[in-house]
């Protein structure tokens, strides 16, 4: 991951997401499961001071609030340290589903009680996960699947799309 962003911002790419773990996952085995947590926070912990060293702005997209308190502490510290940061913005999606995202939007209005004739596209982009960021330009899948797996479904509506065999720890 280290040489793919790297390479990323050399590239001058203003935004670029990583898709780390699904809101489906939490139907894998349990010692799985620990293990991509564990993995987030070991990454977190290494890299959040380097990439803020280098401007790097982190976000965070899915639902952290039913993550291990311990991650939740490491993520909100990692993006309190990089909010103001101006050169690339990096999204991890981590307890993250399209699916998923768009129904919190619909709630979420619902909730506000907009009135369904108010709703557009632009008030609908605002209370997805994803509000403030540009539309996906380019989606890249990597370990040879040919599938979507629930991922911005509504902003890659236009996007193009890259398949490749290589893992991703192999990518680069």
């Amino acid at each position: 991951m280290h040489s793919v962003i790297e390479y990323f911002i050399k590239l001058k790419l203003k935004y670029i997401t990583l898709y780390g773990f699904s809101t489906e996952n939490w139907k894998r085995p349990e010692e799985e499961i620990a293990g991509l947590l564990h993995l987030l926070e070991k990454i977190l912990d290494k890299e959040t001071i380097e990439l803020h060293n280098k401007g790097v702005r982190l976000r965070h997209l899915g639902r952290l609030n039913e993550l291990p308190p311990g991650l939740q502490q490491t993520i909100n510290r990692a993006l309190e340290l990089t909010k103001n940061n101006t050169g690339m913005t990096l999204s991890f999606a981590f307890n993250y589903g399209g699916r998923t995202e768009i129904l919190d939007a619909v709630r979420h209005i619902i909730a506000e009680g907009i009135p369904p004739q108010s709703i557009d596209e632009a008030l609908f982009n605002s209370y997805l996960y994803t509000a403030g960021l540009p539309e996906v330009d380019l989606v890249i899948r990597t370990a040879g699947e040919l599938r979507l797996s629930n991922f911005l479904m509504w902003q890659a509506a236009y996007s193009e799309y890259y398949f490749t065999k290589a893992l991703w720890p192999d990518f680069n």
